[in-house]
């Protein structure tokens, strides 16, 4: 059981290193046009993008997983990326525990 949690553990400060946040997608770009455009910097492991219920169209944003924080410092040493027409803004995505997002905001 400790090694489980372990795992995960490891999982976790994983996640927190290859993330990157993408916004200001333009609503024609699909998930897999994403998943193209930024293999060229890496290996993608998962590109969420949320869509809305309400309207069917997706968010403007999304997630992109690389395989290796090199991959993702690729990515961000770029100055501009630009897909049909529109500039993206890209952040490198630093994910909390729970535990530090309950002390913060107490």
């Amino acid at each position: 059981m400790a090694a489980a949690s372990a795992v995960r553990a490891a999982g976790s400060r994983s996640r927190r290193l290859f993330d990157i946040f993408v916004a200001e997608i333009p609503w024609t770009v699909s998930s897999k046009e994403l998943k193209e455009y930024f293999s060229q910097f890496g290996s993608v492991q998962r590109c969420q993008l949320p869509f809305d219920r309400d309207t069917g169209f997706h968010r403007r944003y999304c997630w992109i997983k690389f395989s290796t924080p090199a991959e993702a410092q690729n990515v961000l040493q770029k100055d501009s990326h630009i897909l049909e027409g529109s500039k993206l803004i890209l952040k490198q995505q630093i994910r909390r525990r729970r535990s530090q997002r309950k002390s913060q905001s107490e």
